[in-house]
């Protein structure tokens, strides 16, 4: 496989309730705009911030699978892109081990950069996080015993 060196994450969590069935989306592009993944996870019930640093995670980790060595990141949450550039504080306990793995994860690339974008340059991410939880609430459940 060839070696990506800059990946492009956007990233987006959606609640419905806050908190409710909860998802996270990722979609991330080489350096030409070229998607190259698009990940979804449901997340059961969670808030939205727990939903934002989940979907942080989700495309920080794919991007180490892939082998990028820079990653730029956008997202629409102000709370994670401030709480990740160090700007604000974590403090609620629900997610400071988030903060931390998505810090520890977002610190093994070389070159990062973390921006904060308004919604509307976010739309995939959104859709992929709504699909995420769409789809787990589309999932049969057995009954029978």
């Amino acid at each position: 496989m060839k070696q990506r060196r800059r990946l492009i994450l956007y990233a987006d969590g959606a609640a419905r309730g806050n908190p409710g069935p909860a998802g996270a989306g990722a979609v991330l592009l080489d350096e030409d705009g070229t998607v190259i993944a698009e990940l979804t996870r449901a997340l059961g019930r969670a808030t939205n911030n727990v939903a934002e640093y989940n979907a942080l995670i989700l495309g920080l980790e794919e991007a180490r699978r892939l082998g990028a060595s820079a990653i730029d990141v956008r997202m629409d949450s102000l709370l994670v892109v401030e709480q990740m550039s160090g700007r604000w504080r974590t403090k609620h306990p629900g997610l400071i081990p988030l903060a931390l793995r998505a810090g520890h994860l977002l610190a093994s690339f070389p070159e990062h950069e973390l921006r904060h974008v308004p919604r509307e340059q976010n739309l995939v991410a959104d859709a992929l996080s709504n699909r995420a939880i769409d789809e787990a609430a589309d999932m049969p459940t057995d009954k029978s015993r």
